[in-house]
């Protein structure tokens, strides 16, 4: 597969989001079989893998760790850290981690991982009561010492990633970013572009809702699949977003290739430090996901799809209003 940069870091043009391993979108799946559907990802060309301590609060950095523990040395591994966690008890302790903190929650994904070193570090929300200068501060500290290789932001504003860069330089920011999600048009990819930062989109098929797999008839359930909370999922709302899709699956369709992977080809061809990290817990998902990187859009279909992201104007929020005001800080 197309290798691309994260600042320092060589990474596969299509990564792998592991967080639906340990539920979010269903009751959580077998363990082994998501092993074994991770090997099965490095085994395609994958080599980039993505995790965080907040994923079944632990039980997706093991599974990803015991997965990738025979071919560590040819992976890069991503995990990220926020709330502070019991782990003893298995819960949230209210609060957010602290910059003293920053380091011993990092000993315990190591530990989880099973690994002496983290290729990149995310913080995964940005903090609003502690400035962001402190935990580049210390991130950098931990890049010195060789515990991690890079460290990265998750749904920063551009001005917060401006002045955790001019601290220490950040190797890679993870947002959302999709044809229905496209805020990081809002000055922050420029900043990548011009500061040398990678850019990871999560939810990269928005939700999988890009996937062309996902209509009005698809029942989100209640407390185990995460879009049930979310408006843009919701009645009327969801039926007119949906007209998007319409346009990727026509795409698609001329292509010769699934809107999915339309939709992943858009990203691509958006900048050349984006890299992708769709999830599943289905390898012919995954497998159709990494052929994204072999589809090659014509300037005409970049513009179509760009046009039609527009004109749709995708209605409702893409979180609970409590959830998304934790982001862009």
């Amino acid at each position: 597969m197309e290798q691309r940069t994260l600042g320092t870091l060589t990474v596969s043009a299509i990564g792998l989001g592991c967080m639906g391993m340990s539920g979010n979108y269903s009751q959580r799946p077998d363990r082994d079989e998501m092993i074994a559907l991770t090997r099965a990802a490095f085994e395609r060309g994958v080599t980039f893998f993505d995790t965080a301590e907040a994923y079944g609060l632990g039980h997706n950095e093991a599974l990803v760790g015991e997965a990738l523990r025979d071919v560590r040395d040819e992976v890069v591994i991503a995990t990220k850290f926020f709330e502070s966690i019991d782990h003893e008890k298995h819960a949230l302790n209210g609060r957010r981690v602290r910059p003293d903190e920053v380091k011993d929650t990092c000993q315990g994904s190591l530990e989880r991982l099973g690994t002496d070193v983290i290729d990149l570090y995310y913080l995964h929300r940005m903090n609003p009561d502690v400035p962001v200068e402190e935990y580049a501060g210390v991130l950098g500290e931990l890049i010195d010492e060789g515990t991690i290789r890079a460290y990265g932001l998750s749904e920063p504003s551009e001005a917060t990633l401006r002045r955790a860069h001019a601290v220490r330089p950040v190797g890679a920011l993870q947002n959302e970013y999709n044809l229905w999600w496209r805020r990081p048009e809002e000055g922050i990819l420029d900043a990548c572009g011009e500061l040398g930062i990678g850019f990871v989109p999560f939810s990269p098929l928005g939700k999988g809702v890009l996937t062309g797999t996902v209509d009005t008839s698809t029942t989100f359930e209640q407390g185990n699949d995460i879009r049930a909370t979310i408006p843009r999922f919701q009645g009327e709302a969801f039926e007119h977003n949906l007209t998007l899709v319409d346009a990727v699956r026509q795409i698609a369709a001329r292509l010769g290739c699934t809107p999915g992977q339309v939709a992943l080809a858009w990203l691509l061809a958006r900048a050349p430090f984006i890299v992708p990290i769709p999830g599943s817990t289905k390898l012919h998902r995954v497998e159709e996901n990494i052929k994204a990187a072999d589809v090659h859009l014509s300037e005409e279909d970049m513009t179509r799809l760009t046009g039609l992201a527009e004109e749709v104007g995708i209605v409702g929020g893409r979180y609970e209003d409590a959830q998304e005001a934790r982001t862009n800080l």
